[in-house]
């Protein structure tokens, strides 16, 4: 149940900023459907194709080093890190998903730059298929308009 959505704001302007995304290719074809969305979003957003670097790794559980070995090169402005857990019949879910969790926000407070959870956890094959979908819900376009918010938060400093 969705209780409440962020306020509708005009999409970041992603003009001059570097974004990496590492994805996931466990679920490939969820995760291909947010990465397609997310690509063509942050060119909408003025971003250059140039600027926009994709890596894979094996599954989610791999997520959060990937993003720390690209946080810690420099080279980015933000990094979203794609996936997609779905739940199955063993305990195997939480804990890919809570390690997950746990290691993408410590890499990214530890390198001090924006990386964004953009993993799907999910019941069942039709959730993930809902989120990654352009025309209903559309996770990709937010998770990257996510990391361009978050990017531009970061570089505006603190007075």
């Amino acid at each position: 149940m969705k209780l409440d959505s962020p306020t509708p704001t005009p999409p970041p302007d992603a003009r001059g900023l570097r974004v990496a995304i590492v994805a996931a290719r466990f679920n490939e074809r969820i995760v291909a459907r947010m990465l397609d969305s997310a690509s063509d979003t942050w060119q909408r957003m003025g971003g250059d194709p140039r600027s926009f670097a994709v890596h894979d790794v094996p599954g989610a559980f791999e997520l959060p080093f990937g993003c720390r070995r690209l946080a810690r090169s420099g080279d980015y402005d933000a990094i979203v890190a794609l996936g997609c857990i779905i739940r199955g019949d063993t305990p195997h879910f939480d804990y890919v998903a809570g390690e997950c969790a746990r290691g993408l926000m410590a890499v990214g407070l530890e390198v001090d730059i924006p990386v964004i959870f953009g993993v799907l956890t999910v019941d069942t094959v039709s959730q993930a298929e809902e989120r990654a979908d352009p025309a209903r819900l559309d996770k990709g376009r937010e998770f990257i308009e996510a990391a361009v918010a978050m990017a531009r938060f970061g570089k505006r400093g603190v007075r």
